[in-house]
């Protein structure tokens, strides 16, 4: 930049949405906002409302980015001035770099000198609010006003990369918050769908390859590679997908077409082991299913096929470590299914086989997270049936080393959300082991562990319905506890915020059954005693 005197911009008319004010320390984070703001468009349902003096544009470019450094000069240049007079919003990356460069701190002046009642948009990119923001940012008016400017938190502990995007979004365009995630979330379940059926097409498709190419042993090993790889990502990838979105329908329809892929084998018994072990997990998803859905009985048929199956594998390698994770889900789920229908007993001798599964996994592999994940499920089942049971000390103890494990788990793979659900999980076990002990209070403590681990979650994925449903549970056994220590403004609070959500989830999804009866449940007034 070259350097110029000192005048007074004029301002000219409007040609860009926003001014990037940054340091060029952060000039890796100011390019790929830049980028993501320029690339971003708007869902369809919000492009031409009114909102504010504007209707709202599909696109929000242009945005002004100084990619030039600034030369020893004493005032801002041509150029800038130009662009802050033509500016619909200043957009500022706020971190301690940015609060000591005199640039960022001239440009957010000469922006609010300029037009005073256009928004200025804070974007926290690194250290603390009181270290990062520039001293204009916060600085009084004319007459004595301290102006909150928006604030968008990048960090991940805080609002995280995406949601705070989305606020970036809502300020420049006037459209309310609420209305983008919505809109946005909406935009994502769409193209989750597309990609569902796109899957299902090519599952088709390849099932259709195997039967041309029956002929070529050679070819048909390829084509099953290809196919069950693609079951794979159905089982994972995609099955994570869908059930945080929480659409029970779409997943049964995945299930089928992936299990109708092994129903076209000519010899089930021909197929290698790890083909029939991805076949036991199927029926396995297919089980939960049907649970969710309220079919037992064909829930408990695919329990009982896969475990058939898993067995069989696991006598023939029984020190491979994927059959025993395998026949570990068959005994959970039979066991699941015994402790839902109220036979303890029962249940317990599966959850027992798990857990001596779970216990050799580890031995196997130490230092494997997964099987680590595994055993804290184990504990957890008999946790529950020692719950079930009433038995304070020997509850207290099974709570307490479930509690434990998935903190090992934890501090093994510390960013994993997933891990994060289970630990929070954890912690109602134990509150409901201490209530049973009649320590209410330090059940409280606990619950209130559990409830800042599934707000920090739902910080990070507001419209993830797993988490939703846990922190409706959360709320619903909370509001029990704190109605019983006499906490009764706070108690009904919190059960008119969880019977929100559960309507919510419920709309959603209205297939789920056990949506439909945590929300009985809730739609019941509060009562002493109640767990």
């Amino acid at each position: 930049m070259n350097k110029v005197k000192e005048a007074p911009a004029t301002v000219g008319a409007r040609q860009y949405r926003a001014f990037l004010s940054y340091s060029h320390a952060d000039e890796r984070a100011a390019g790929k906002l830049h980028h993501w703001l320029e690339t971003y468009r708007m869902p369809r349902r919000l492009v031409g409302i009114q909102a504010g003096r504007a209707a709202v544009l599909r696109r929000l470019t242009p945005i002004f980015r100084d990619r030039a450094e600034l030369p020893a000069a004493s005032s801002l240049d041509e150029q800038v001035r130009l662009a802050l007079s033509q500016s619909d919003a200043l957009l500022v990356l706020c971190s301690p770099a940015a609060k000591a460069s005199r640039w960022v701190n001239a440009e957010i002046a000469l922006f609010r000198e300029l037009h005073p009642d256009r928004p200025i948009i804070a974007a926290l990119v690194a250290g603390e609010p009181a270290d990062s923001f520039p001293a204009a940012l916060i600085a009084r008016d004319a007459d004595g006003i301290e102006r909150e400017p928006i604030a968008a938190d990048f960090r991940a502990d805080s609002d995280g990369p995406k949601l705070a995007r989305l606020k970036i979004v809502a300020g420049l365009t006037g459209v309310p918050l609420d209305q983008i995630i919505q809109r946005d979330a909406q935009r994502q379940l769409r193209r989750v769908i597309a990609v569902t059926f796109v899957a299902l097409f090519l599952v088709l498709l390849m099932a259709a390859m195997l039967v041309f190419v029956a002929r070529a042993r050679s070819e048909a090993e390829s084509q099953r590679q290809q196919a069950e790889g693609l079951i794979e990502f159905m089982l994972t990838d995609l099955r994570e997908k869908l059930e945080g979105v929480g659409r029970l329908d779409v997943l049964q329809t995945v299930n089928k077409r992936a299990l109708a892929y092994y129903a076209d084998q000519p010899d089930l018994e021909t197929l290698p082991g790890d083909s029939l072990e991805r076949r036991a997990r199927i029926l396995q998803a297919m089980g939960e299913d049907d649970f969710k859905r309220g079919d037992t009985p064909e829930a408990i048929a695919q329990f009982r096929e896969a475990y058939r199956v898993t067995s069989t594998l696991l006598a023939a390698a029984p020190n491979d470590p994927q059959r025993l994770f395998a026949h570990a889900q068959s005994e959970f789920w039979l066991g699941y299914v015994d402790f839902i229908r109220d036979r303890n007993d029962a249940a317990l001798t599966r959850f027992q086989s798990y857990q001596a599964l779970a216990e050799r996994l580890v031995q196997l592999r130490p230092a494997n997270d997964a099987y680590w994940r595994e055993l804290g499920y184990a504990q957890g089942n008999i946790c529950t049936i020692a719950l079930a049971r009433k038995n304070p000390d020997r509850t207290l103890q099974s709570c307490k080393g479930a509690l434990d494990t998935m903190m090992r788990v934890q501090r093994l793979a510390p960013g994993d959300p997933a891990i994060a659900a289970d630990l929070a999980n954890r912690h109602a076990w134990m509150a409901d082991a201490l209530r049973l002990q009649g320590d209410d209070r330090a059940a409280l403590v606990q619950r209130e562990k559990q409830d800042a681990i599934l707000r920090s979650l739902l910080r990070r994925d507001p419209k993830n319905a797993g988490y939703l449903q846990d922190w409706m549970l959360a709320r619903y056994s909370m509001s029990n506890l704190l109605y019983d220590l006499g906490e009764t403004d706070r108690a009904k609070a919190l059960r008119a915020e969880a019977r929100a959500d559960v309507a919510d989830l419920v709309a959603r999804d209205p297939a789920n059954k056990d949506w439909r009866v945590w929300q009985g449940k809730l739609a019941k007034p509060l009562t002493k005693g109640s767990k």
